[in-house]
């Protein structure tokens, strides 16, 4: 039989406290959520306020009389015409049409209204709808009609998918691409004989291969090159695409700002969308400690009866002290984490901008390899805490608007000792530098092994696969639909 002994044991465990975890979590907010937590907070914690919001214009600043420039540029702001005397209900009525929103239509609204001006009604109008519906921003199917329409007439489907085929624009309600753009040759008015058999070999095509691609199709070489001007001139692999995608706009807040003052960069907190906090008054005055005399015994109910309703109101004395001095603790402790945020978010920044000096003052393509661990090791934290500093928030530049996690970005390897100057985001930036300019009357598409051989002259080795994996990258599309 085994004994039972008692015995110590040390050991570490890291436990994490409320107040660790908040500041955590605050370092990882962008300033749209941190003002939303801070909202909470403040719904939360009585013994918090807000001592100023910049972010909040008051009724009486947005009802302020204007100033007499205001008024001047306000009233000739009607580009170029001539300003006519109008009532008050015409210039209430001018404001209100130029502040209104303008909303993109989407691909399914704009073929719902092309589709409302055909004649067709009943079973065939709800099956095209139907299809409307189905499609994506491509204008592809997402689902397979035959799925889709289980159970309506095959025949009523053909007649509904030909319909929404022939609406503006063309070829949508496809299977993919091809289908798309046989579909669009089929429906092209005056199309050259041979088209719908051209788009068969579009490999051939896009490759430049009109004698083989001739060939096979029994024509001439110089008929081919027609038919290919036609096909990139008329004809679009992506129907869908120009039209709004349906989702909601999302709306980007900088969280820092670098701006070039006296030939120097300077950084800036965009701390207007924080408000700014502090422990109420009130509550610091509950918190204090209160020395009393003493109090006698009330009268009429004896001494036990005095004593005992003394207690009592001390005993809520002391609740009420400790309810405001906890309340206190918190609310400090959150104010501390924001600040402790900003503090990180500025000295990262700061970082960042003394490493990638060339891309903030020349621009994208100068983006030099930077990873997590240079930031960490120059400001003495750990690779954690960059990236949730780093993670969701924006810095805005010279050169656009950047999420932070931009500026990390991995080398690319080269010829010589000149490789390693290059970012994988800078080489990007080059590569969509190249193919803008195809848009120059000298010069032609350029394909991606003709690009791949002009990186290389500037002593960037890439292959043409990791080229054209960049280009995608991009949202650029081949040299056959440029």
């Amino acid at each position: 039989m085994q004994a039972q002994r008692q015995g110590f044991v040390q050991e570490q465990r890291f436990r994490m406290s409320p107040q660790l975890f908040q500041s955590i979590e605050l370092m990882a907010l962008p300033v749209v959520d941190l003002r939303e937590k801070i909202a909470e907070e403040l719904e939360k914690n009585p013994a918090l306020e807000v001592l100023e919001d910049n972010g909040i214009v008051s009724l009486d600043a947005a009802y302020s009389p204007k100033k007499e420039e205001e008024e001047y540029f306000e009233a000739t702001s009607d580009s170029g015409f001539i300003s006519r005397p109008s009532n008050e209900a015409s210039d209430e009525h001018r404001k209100f049409i130029e502040g209104v929103l303008a909303r993109s239509e989407t691909l399914q609204e704009h073929l719902l209204r092309n589709l409302r001006l055909t004649p067709a009604v009943g079973e065939l109008r709800r099956i095209a709808e139907l299809i409307i519906q189905n499609l994506d921003e491509n204008g592809f199917h997402k689902e397979a009609p035959a799925i889709l329409l289980k159970g309506e007439s095959p025949a009523r489907i053909r007649e509904a998918l030909d319909l929404v085929r022939s609406l503006d624009p063309p070829g949508c309600a496809a299977s993919g691409f091809r289908e798309s753009l046989a579909i669009q040759a089929r429906l092209l008015p005056g199309a050259p004989e041979g088209m719908e058999q051209a788009l068969e070999h579009l490999e051939l095509l896009e490759r430049g291969k009109f004698a083989e691609a001739a060939r096979k199709l029994g024509r001439s070489e110089d008929e081919i090159r027609f038919i290919f001007n036609r096909i990139k001139g008329d004809l679009t692999p992506f129907p869908g695409r120009g039209f709004a995608s349906g989702e909601e706009t999302r709306y980007v807040i900088p969280d820092v700002q670098v701006v070039i003052r006296e030939g120097d960069f300077v950084i800036i907190l965009n701390d207007e969308e924080i408000p700014v906090l502090g422990i109420s008054p009130f509550f610091m005055k509950i918190a204090e400690p209160k020395t009393n005399a003493g109090a006698g015994p009330a009268s009429g109910n004896g001494p036990a009866a005095g004593t005992g309703a003394g207690n009592n109101a001390r005993a809520e004395t002391k609740q009420v002290r400790d309810f405001a001095r906890e309340n206190i603790k918190e609310a400090r402790w959150f104010i501390h984490s924001i600040n402790q945020r900003n503090h990180t978010l500025l000295r990262v920044s700061r970082a960042i901008v003394e490493f990638q000096r060339e891309f903030f003052a020349k621009g994208p393509k100068y983006l030099a390899p930077l990873t997590l661990r240079d930031i960490a090791q120059e400001l003495g934290l750990h690779e954690a805490t960059v990236s949730r500093t780093a993670n969701g928030k924006y810095m805005q530049t010279e050169w656009g608007v950047f999420e932070l996690r931009h500026f990390f970005t991995n080398s690319i390897s080269g010829m010589g000792s000149a490789g390693s100057r290059y970012s994988k985001e800078g080489v990007k930036e080059i590569i969509r530098e190249l193919i803008t300019a195809e848009n120059r009357p000298e010069n032609g598409r350029l394909s991606d092994q003709e690009i791949a051989e002009s990186l290389a002259r500037r002593g960037i080795s890439l292959a043409r696969r990791t080229v054209a994996k960049y280009r995608n990258e991009l949202d650029l599309g081949s040299s056959y639909y440029r």
